[in-house]
């Protein structure tokens, strides 16, 4: 059954929640659609665009007028908001339900197949990102040129389109595409490690809490990205994408000798377990001692930590991030 919902922008809602004066900045993506290239997409955290005068608040440990732990010092009430929105305060990953690897599987046959194709068909693009409870595009450009987003929340699909909400339960892919006005593409956005697309037809096995977990994870994934993205070491960083193929959010950084990628994997046929993971692009070029312990991936040449590894009394963002600063660091 499809349902309406009120359309979101996430920037004008933190926008909305500081007042007169700031300007806010978050890690979902937000309208109007960008129709320029090369990224065709909006990047929620650059701050040269803000009005004059305004006082810019950005996530956690990013740097900018102020950032959302310290507006959170005067504001306490809107802490679990903007935990929630992974902008800072008291960040948390909830346990890994026994449902994660079947939902997992299901969301990213949805992805790969479904929607990440309705994107590359207006913008030649397929990256997708985190959204609040889950994943979705960049807005873009709809058909009758409204903004569009086509986003997973939860167990349910959303198709906003200007001013106008549509959401239906995922059931199959068959009944997604036919939803999102599409087909299943089994070409577009597959990459080599793509799960088979299957049977078009079949019930998607997606449980509530382990598509909860999936969407925390990402939106943990996105912000120690950030934060590597923005940090002064990082050379030439790409921006966060969540590439459908893969289903991990991820950005590379180094130069042309030194480069790797940065990932947060939900799990996949190789560890079902979530990680972290750091990529060498070209070990040989470095001279990289594959017996020093800290390049612990048994699949490829770098890092990996698992999430059993996590410290549980640190925020799982600063984790992340000292995870992957630790790794390029080394990388020289």
């Amino acid at each position: 059954m499809t349902t309406t919902i009120a359309a979101r922008s996430a920037r004008a809602e933190a926008e909305a929640l500081v007042g007169a004066g700031f300007g806010a900045r978050v890690l979902e993506p937000s309208p109007p659609a960008v129709t320029d290239p090369p990224f065709f997409a909006d990047d929620p955290v650059a701050i040269d665009d803000h009005a004059d005068g305004t006082r810019v608040v950005v996530p956690a440990g990013m740097s900018g007028d102020l950032d959302w732990d310290t507006w959170l010092g005067d504001h306490p009430a809107s802490a679990e908001l903007i935990a929630s929105r992974w902008l800072g305060g008291i960040r948390r990953l909830p346990a890994a339900p026994s449902t994660l690897a079947t939902t997992r599987l299901a969301l990213h046959r949805l992805a790969t197949y479904v929607i990440a194709p309705v994107r590359h068909a207006a913008t030649g693009k397929f990256g997708l990102r985190w959204t609040l409870n889950g994943f979705g595009t960049p807005f873009f450009a709809g058909p009758g040129g409204e903004d569009r987003q086509i986003r997973v929340d939860g167990t349910d699909l959303v198709d906003q389109r200007g001013g106008q909400v549509r959401v239906s339960p995922i059931t199959t892919l068959a009944a997604a595409a036919a939803f999102l006005d599409t087909e299943v593409d089994s070409e577009t956005a597959a990459e080599h490690d793509s799960p088979d697309v299957g049977d078009s037809s079949a019930p998607l096995e997606i449980d509530l809490p382990a598509a909860r977990f999936i969407g925390a994870w990402f939106g943990m994934a996105f912000a120690a990205l950030e934060l590597l993205r923005a940090d002064e070491a990082s050379i030439d960083p790409s921006r966060p994408q969540l590439w459908p193929g893969h289903f991990d959010p991820a950005i590379e950084v180094g130069d042309e000798d030194h480069r790797a990628s940065f990932g947060a994997s939900p799990g996949d046929d190789g560890m079902d377990e979530p990680y972290l993971y750091v990529s060498i692009w070209w070990p040989d070029r470095i001279g990289i001692d594959v017996t020093d312990p800290a390049w612990n991936a048994r699949s490829f040449t770098g890092s990996v930590l698992r999430l059993s590894q996590f410290p549980t009394d640190t925020d799982p963002v600063v984790v992340a991030h000292e995870f992957w600063a630790a790794a390029r660091d080394r990388l020289g």
